[in-house]
């Protein structure tokens, strides 16, 4: 009996031992404009929420499409805070250039997950129940004294 069961569970495991490693997710943190800056001191001009938003479609990850979009998307953010369309066009192509995921840097396209390599890919229903949960918990504790890029403690 014992010979059989240890055949059944070693039958049972060689599928799983060829299965990806589940991704794991590092709590979400941004630096604002990365190698950009947040503000304009002169105007008194500031765009660092709308980097920041960008960051979590960054850190988040996802299609091509879905990069397209949030950079899109940080373009018209900054024109509409600032005005200045020539700023918000140089922006968007900067992120274009740098921010691919082939790119081994802190700011590339999914930058969240674990494993480098993620690429470009639609996030699994699971991936991204874990995402939205870990940008609520981010969100909950800001305004708590954090500097607004700090990872959260663990709960």
């Amino acid at each position: 009996m014992r010979l059989l069961a240890a055949a059944v569970a070693f039958l049972v495991s060689i599928p799983l031992a060829g299965a990806a490693p589940p991704r794991t997710l590092r709590p979400f943190t941004t630096d604002g404009c990365s190698l950009f800056p947040d503000r304009d001191p002169v105007r008194h001009v500031e765009w660092r929420e709308c980097c920041v938003a960008h960051d979590m479609a960054y850190w988040r990850g996802g299609t091509e499409a879905e990069r397209l979009h949030a950079d899109e998307a940080l373009r018209a953010c900054v024109a509409q805070r600032t005005g200045d369309t020539r700023l918000a066009e140089l922006m968007f192509r900067g992120v274009r250039a740098g921010g691919a995921a082939v790119f081994p840097t802190w700011y590339r396209w999914a930058y969240g997950w674990r494993s480098y390599g993620r690429l470009y890919a639609p996030l699994t229903e699971a991936e991204r129940a874990l995402a939205d949960a870990a940008l609520a918990r981010w969100r909950s504790v800001q305004g708590t004294g954090e500097p607004l890029g700090a990872a959260w403690p663990a709960r």
